[in-house]
């Protein structure tokens, strides 16, 4: 029983990774992994990775083809707009009914800073992390362990979207003030404020994001990324 237990407990470990991997930006929409590569970097044999393939192919992460393999997946027009949905439901919900001293507060703090930091150094890259935390602690004002769960989910689909807008200096530099701004007013003890900002935030990233994919779509002649 207790080596079930711990291979269950591999798997959702190196499943976790491999979801950082994801929201941090090291894996691009439509990339092939390699089994073989893959399984020596995170130092697991092929059978547990075959486990954390059909995990996160199964959570849409992932595909896999027969006789292609697996690749990251490429996030669909109607997948973008439910993930936006989504969180504007989450997000906007946390943040309007926040105690204004949660602990979280501090690390939408480190986050900021964290951006401002790595836009100063032109790490737009980093940039796009230190925003998906911003968003993370965001939620974790809801001290709702499900809905945080939930949501690293959907920030590796995110990220996954992001992938879709080839410029990250484009699409990460505006949201480093705004966040600011949020956080300004959440601070100040203005939570419905801190909220709707937020949602305008959400309202503009969508649209964003739904170009880029119409972009892509025109590139490829209408027949998918």
């Amino acid at each position: 029983m207790k080596a079930t237990t711990d291979a269950l407990n591999l798997t959702d470990r190196v499943a976790q990774q491999v979801r950082a991997k994801l929201i941090h930006g090291e894996f691009v929409p439509g990339q092939r992994l390699s089994e073989a590569s893959l399984s020596e970097a995170l130092e697991i044999s092929r059978n547990t990775l075959r486990e954390v393939f059909r995990i996160l192919t199964k959570e849409g992460l992932l595909v896999h083809e027969p006789n292609k393999g697996v690749s990251v997946a490429v996030p669909s027009m109607a997948s973008i707009i439910d993930i936006y949905r989504v969180r504007r439901m989450i997000e906007c919900q946390a943040l309007a009914q926040a105690y204004p001293m949660h602990p979280a507060r501090a690390l939408m703090r480190e986050a900021v800073d964290a951006a401002l930091r790595h836009r100063d150094a032109e790490d737009w890259s980093g940039v796009g992390t230190a925003n998906m935390a911003f968003h993370k602690a965001i939620v974790e004002l809801a001290d709702s362990e499900r809905l945080n769960e939930m949501f690293s989910h959907l920030l590796a689909e995110l990220r996954l979207a992001f992938g879709l807008l080839r410029d990250p200096h484009f699409l990460h530099a505006p949201y480093v003030n705004m966040n600011q701004r949020i956080l300004q007013l959440f601070e100040e003890g203005q939570p419905a404020q801190a909220a709707q900002a937020l949602n305008d935030y959400l309202v503009h990233s969508e649209r964003i994001i739904l170009a880029a994919y119409a972009r892509r779509l025109a590139e490829t002649g209408n027949k998918g990324l």
